[in-house]
C-alpha cells in the first residue's frame, strides 16, 4: 500500500464536525432563538461571512490583541488587492449592514445565526464559533437594556436550562472607575487594556490605594450584589466623584431598578465582562454552573455613528451555540415513521415501491425506502411496508411496537401510519 492512499484525512485544527445528534441540538437553540425573537418583533438578517479588515481596524472598535488573531488575506480585485478577514465579530457586521441598507430606520430590531472565526494557537479551543445574536438599534436605553436581558433569559427559559447565572456590570461605569484614580493619561491607557485583556490586579491595587479616600471604588470593584440597592450603597458614598461617575452609576441603577420590579435574577460584578471594547453602558453574561461563559452582550452607543450612520444608540448580545449544546441532553433516538421495502429489485417493483413513499409523503407523512433491508435496519421504524412482488394492489404492513401484520392496500396502510 503506498503512503499516499495510507493516509487519514482530518479536519483542520479548531473546526468542528457537527453530526447529526449534534445537529438535533443546534436546531433546538437556533428554533428557540428564533421564536423568541420573533414574539419580541425581532427581523432576520445574515450579514456576509468576509469583511474588509478596515471595518476592524480603521474605527478602533477591536483591541490590538483581537485584530491580531483574525484570518485575514488579500482579495485581489482588478490590479490592486484589499485585505478582508473572516469576521471575527458578528455585531460590527450587523452595524454596518444597518448603517448600509436600512438607516436611518428607528427603532431597528435585528436577529441573526452566524459564525465567527478567531485564530487560537493551540488548536484546543474553537477557531469557527456558532453564535445567536440580537441587536437593538435605536430604542430607548432603559426599555431596550431591559427587552434584551428578558430576551435572553426568555431564550434560556425557553430551552429548560437551569443554574444560568446573569451576571451585569456596566462599561461606562468602569471606564469613569478608572478616571476616578486621576492617573496620567499613559497610565489610564495601560489600566484600561490590562482590564480588556483580563487582567485586573492593576486596577484593584490602584483603587486600594484609594481605599480611604474613595471609599465607594474599592466597594464597587471588591463587593458583589443582586439588586439596584447595592449600587445605590455605592452611590451613598460617591457623592465627590465627577459627574460621568455619576451618571454611569445612575444608568445602571434606573435599569436594575426596573429588573427588580419585574423579578428578574441576576448579579452584579464590575469584574465580569473582559471584553467591553466597543461597549458604553451596561454589559451582561450568561454562565453556566460550571462557570463556562455561555452568552454576553451589552450597550455600544457609540458604534453606528463611527459607521459613519447616525448618532443612534444600539445594544445587543449573542448566545454561544457551541457551549450551550454541551449543556443540553442528548436527544432521544427517535422511531422514524415508516420504511418501505422492496424485497424484489425488479424494475416494476422498484417503481412501485418509489411510487408508495411519494404518496406516503404528499399525504404528509415520513419514509425512507429500502431495497432487500432485514430487521437490522427496519427495526428503528414505527411501521414496516412491504411491497409484495406478486400484488400490485396490496401491501404488508408491519407494526413494530405490537409486532402485528395486515395485509392491505396501499390507501389503508397510508392512513393507519398517519393516524
Amino acid at each position: 500500500m503506498s503512503t499516499q492512499s495510507a493516509l487519514t484525512h482530518q479536519k483542520c485544527r479548531g473546526m468542528r464536525d457537527w453530526l447529526p445528534a449534534d445537529m438535533v441540538r443546534f436546531r433546538r437553540i437556533e428554533d428557540a432563538f428564533r421564536e423568541g425573537c420573533v414574539a419580541y418583533g425581532y427581523e432576520e438578517v445574515k450579514p456576509p461571512t468576509i469583511e474588509y479588515l478596515q471595518l476592524f481596524t480603521a474605527l478602533g472598535t477591536l483591541t490590538p490583541a483581537m485584530v491580531g488573531r483574525v484570518y485575514s488575506f488579500l482579495d485581489w480585485d482588478g490590479w490592486t488587492g484589499e485585505r478582508v478577514v473572516l469576521r471575527p465579530d458578528s455585531t460590527i457586521p450587523v452595524a454596518r449592514l444597518y448603517v448600509e441598507n436600512l438607516s436611518p430606520r428607528v427603532p431597528c430590531r435585528l436577529f441573526y445565526v452566524t459564525n465567527s472565526f478567531v485564530f487560537e494557537e493551540t488548536g484546543s479551543k474553537q477557531r469557527e464559533r456558532w453564535q445567536c445574536g440580537a441587536e437593538f438599534i435605536g430604542g430607548a436605553a432603559v426599555v431596550a437594556d431591559v427587552e434584551l436581558v428578558q430576551l435572553a433569559q426568555d431564550v434560556i427559559a425557553r430551552l429548560g436550562l437551569d443554574g444560568i447565572r446573569f451576571q451585569m456590570c456596566h462599561a461606562g461605569l468602569l471606564k469613569a472607575m478608572i478616571e476616578e484614580l486621576d492617573l496620567e493619561l499613559s497610565a489610564r491607557q495601560r489600566l484600561v487594556e490590562s482590564v480588556l485583556e483580563g487582567d485586573w490586579q492593576g486596577l484593584r491595587q490602584a483603587v486600594d490605594s484609594m481605599a480611604e479616600t474613595k471609599r465607594y471604588l474599592s466597594l464597587l470593584l471588591h463587593l458583589q450584589g443582586n439588586s439596584a440597592g447595592y449600587l445605590a450603597n455605592v452611590k451613598s458614598l460617591s457623592s465627590g466623584a465627577r459627574p460621568e461617575f455619576c451618571s454611569a452609576l445612575d444608568q445602571f441603577i434606573e435599569v436594575t431598578t426596573v429588573l427588580d420590579d419585574l423579578e428578574y435574577k441576576y448579579e452584579i460584578d464590575i469584574t465580569a465582562v473582559r471584553t467591553f471594547e466597543y461597549y458604553t453602558g451596561l454589559c451582561f453574561q450568561l454562565v453556566s454552573g460550571a462557570g463556562d461563559k455561555v452568552g454576553g452582550g451589552g450597550r455600544y452607543d457609540d458604534l453606528i455613528p463611527l459607521m459613519g450612520g447616525p448618532d443612534t444608540s444600539a445594544c445587543g448580545f449573542a448566545l454561544y451555540m457551541d457551549q450551550l449544546i454541551g449543556l443540553l441532553a442528548a436527544p432521544q433516538q427517535v422511531t422514524r415513521d415508516v420504511v418501505i421495502v422492496c424485497d424484489d429489485a425488479s424494475p416494476s417493483s422498484l417503481c412501485r415501491t418509489l411510487a408508495a413513499a411519494r404518496e406516503l409523503r404528499a399525504a404528509g407523512g415520513r419514509a425512507v425506502v429500502a431495497i432487500r433491508r432485514g430487521a437490522d435496519f427496519t427495526s428503528q421504524f414505527r411501521w414496516i411496508l412491504r411491497v409484495k412482488p406478486e400484488s400490485t394492489d396490496t401491501v404488508l404492513l408491519t407494526d413494530s411496537e405490537t409486532r402485528a401484520q395486515k395485509a392491505c392496500s396501499l390507501a389503508e396502510a397510508i392512513k393507519r401510519t398517519l393516524a
